[in-house]
């Protein structure tokens, strides 16, 4: 069988790892052919092609980024976009799709899909928010690559008694901020899922402070809200992308400057962006990455089309594309009462003050 694959949205460590399990269980077992569309969708849609073979994925396990590298190019907003997909796999004898990205990526794969292309696909989101699936690749590694940043900001922190504002990524949910703020002993943790009381984040610093601890390490998702303004995120810019998402970035140096005109102590921002996405994969992303390219592959061998590969109590299931796209997977209340019992008690609704 001749097999596409495609790698769609922002990158993130372990796409490699997908694509080379993949590639080689369909070689060594199935005797399939590969063939890899370049950009995500923008390579179905223009025809921009790369042979996948096992010299092609020969080395690429530790890699980060992606060997078929990635776009955020929705066939959706293109004239005929998804007729030309069509007629790009159909030109290339492409007999089954394995699709590998995020809810944006897959909701493309689940309208080829309705069309009557044969698409099988992989969960990618470093935000670890993608619904049917207990975790996602790439989101260990980048908790390690903020927790390792975090450590570093506590001890420049505690040596000029500054309070230090570190945003991660986390557009929709926070579980980014949630894990690497309890691995990192961060002082506040600020998420999507709870829109924040700055007075109440500044009133939990300066308890602290009069404490005799005269230091402190907030951790904010770049989608976290204040809850004054109506919990809308702070933008970068007003632009969107094709799939309707606007730039987010910036929180940390808005919340620094609020928290240093209510408490009067120095504060300063930490901006981690994509130094979270880049780099090796850690051990697990690289096993979890492995497993899902040789479920994906097995899947399109069952004829098991219009569904993502899922990990459910630690074992890889198929689930409907419907299902893994209806929603964004958030932080649930159990992880967040989790973080608060490290936390003062002040207010029953905000974890912000706890």
């Amino acid at each position: 069988m001749k097999v596409g694959i495609l790698t769609g949205g922002g990158d993130c460590p372990g796409l490699n790892a997908v694509i080379r399990a993949a590639v080689r269980k369909g070689v060594f077992h199935y005797r399939d052919e590969f063939v890899g569309f370049m950009e995500g969708w923008r390579g179905v849609i223009e025809d921009k092609t790369m042979a996948l073979d096992l010299e092609a994925v020969g080395g690429i396990l530790p890699r980060g980024g992606t060997i078929l590298r990635t776009s955020r190019t929705n066939p959706s907003k293109r004239p005929d976009g998804v007729e030309r997909c069509a007629a790009t796999l159909q030109k290339n004898g492409v007999e089954a799709l394995i699709a590998i990205g995020g809810d944006d990526t897959l909701s493309v794969a689940q309208k080829l899909h309705e069309s009557g292309i044969k698409v099988v696909g992989v969960p990618k989101t470093i935000d670890n928010d993608l619904a049917g699936t207990d975790y996602t690749f790439g989101f260990d590694t980048a908790c390690n690559i903020v927790c390792e940043a975090i450590d570093r900001v506590h001890t420049t922190a505690e040596a000029h008694n500054r309070v230090m504002v570190v945003e991660v990524m986390g557009r929709d949910a926070g579980w980014i901020a949630m894990y690497s703020g309890i691995a990192g002993g961060a002082d506040v943790i600020l998420i999507p899922e709870r829109p924040f009381d700055v007075d109440k984040v500044a009133e939990s610093i300066r308890h602290r402070h009069e404490r005799g601890l005269y230091f402190s390490i907030v951790v904010v998702a770049e989608g976290a809200k204040f809850a004054s303004e109506s919990g809308a995120p702070v933008v970068q810019d007003m632009g969107k992308d094709e799939f309707g998402h606007a730039k987010l970035g910036g929180i940390a140096n808005v919340l620094a400057r609020e928290i240093e005109k209510r408490t009067g102590y120095e504060t300063r921002a930490v901006v981690l962006g994509h130094i979270q996405r880049g780099g090796s994969p850690t051990a697990f992303d690289r096993v979890l990455a492995t497993r899902y390219g040789l479920a994906a592959i097995d899947m399109v061998h069952r004829s098991e089309f219009g569904c993502m590969a899922a990990l459910r109590a630690n074992k890889i299931i198929s689930i409907p594309l419907k299902e893994a796209i209806a929603k964004n997977r958030t932080v649930d209340d159990e992880m967040i009462q989790i973080a608060a019992g490290l936390f003062e008690k002040t207010s029953e609704r905000d974890l912000s003050a706890k």
